[in-house]
């Protein structure tokens, strides 16, 4: 394992997203939103990713160039078409309009059609703190996952991020895959060459396995639950309504038909809708009560919960956010650190393209 400050990893990211084409204020976003994953410990969803965006590109599945837009709206409510972009430019778009239309309105809510894969839910949530406004992010994605008691993969990890600003507390975060596990998880685990936990995963004739690989043997990811004894027909519910506020709410593909992150797999034939999905909402606080009474009950809330007894063996009770912003502070100042096979990864692609890693 090798650290980089994020600097550099800032510098060859935004280099990458030119030379595929992206305007500089794209390229800019996207790099920013991936880097904020390295920074967070969201490691599955920062450069390591990169790659298979640009394969994405140059399988022409993505649009370095995209006229984002409003394709329908009220005062309210919109629906954004990405034409194909990257959903790390596309999702932040998006987000600025639910924030502006809680500006007007008090809230903002807006669905997203013929988008990528948009990096971590919880960047785009966390937009909306800095307005004293609470922010919602869902995204759908590849189908690795089967529903309580399926075969068949039918659903992505599906995640579900929250945003809510206090006074003096650090803000809540809640940021979460709809499944046991996100599948970047697997990743990881596969480039260390170690087995997942009991609940992550299920075999292509739906029995439990610990195997990295058994999603790529055919398997599948299980919702949060793991198995119905333990709830998973809960995290299929959660995970199923990220698809539908994502996708059939404004057109994109959902279900079976979300296109493969991965380049190597075509999108099924005779999809139903456009690219990938997503969904934001933002609500402005004075919209409830005075901002700032609320921001200091949010403190009393984050403070109270933060002084619970602790379990034996547990030194404290975290608050949603905490272990992400924790590391972020670390990892600004000592550096992200990257597996040797992410390592190798981005050398080759920079080799390819002309820039150094």
């Amino acid at each position: 394992m090798q650290t980089y400050s994020y600097n550099q990893l800032y510098h060859f990211t935004f280099e990458m997203l030119t030379k595929i084409g992206c305007p500089q204020a794209d390229a800019r976003i996207g790099t920013e939103v991936l880097l904020s994953a390295d920074l967070r410990g969201v490691d599955s969803h920062g450069v390591a990713r990169l790659s298979g965006y640009v394969r994405l590109w140059e399988k022409g599945r993505i649009n370095a160039t995209p006229n984002v837009h409003i394709a329908y709206e009220t005062p309210s409510t919109a629906v954004v078409d990405g034409d194909s972009g990257l959903g790390l430019v596309v999702a932040p778009f998006a987000m600025k309009v639910a924030i502006e239309k809680a500006k007007n309105v008090g809230t903002g809510w807006v669905s997203v059609k013929g988008s990528n894969h948009y990096g971590i839910a919880g960047y785009h949530a966390m937009l909306a703190l800095e307005h004293d406004m609470i922010g919602i992010s869902l995204t759908n994605a590849s189908p690795l996952v089967s529903p309580t008691f399926s075969r068949e993969r039918l659903l992505g990890t599906n995640p579900i991020a929250v945003a809510i600003p206090a006074k003096d507390q650090p803000p809540f975060v809640a940021d979460m895959a709809t499944t046991t596990a996100a599948n970047g998880k697997l990743e990881i685990l596969q480039r260390k060459g170690l087995d997942t936990p009991t609940g992550w995963v299920q075999d292509k004739d739906g029995s439990p396995t610990t195997s990295a690989n058994g999603v790529k043997d055919g398997g599948a990811l299980l919702p949060l639950g793991g198995d119905r004894e333990h709830g998973s027909h809960k995290g299929y519910a959660l995970g199923a309504i990220v698809d539908i506020f994502s996708a059939v709410l404004s057109g994109a593909n959902y279900g079976p038909w979300v296109p493969p992150f991965v380049a190597f797999l075509d999108p099924l034939p005779n999809l139903v809708g456009e690219g990938i999905g997503h969904f934001f909402g933002a609500m402005r606080v004075d919209a409830f009560r005075p901002a700032d009474e609320f921001k200091s009950h949010m403190d009393n809330w984050i403070t109270r919960f933060r002084s619970a007894t602790p379990t034996p063996g547990n030194e404290r009770v975290l608050i949603p956010g905490d272990p992400e912003r924790e590391l972020e502070a670390i990892r600004r100042t000592a550096g992200i650190p990257l597996l040797d096979p992410v390592v190798k990864d981005l050398t080759e692609l920079g080799e390819r393209f002309g820039v150094k890693f």
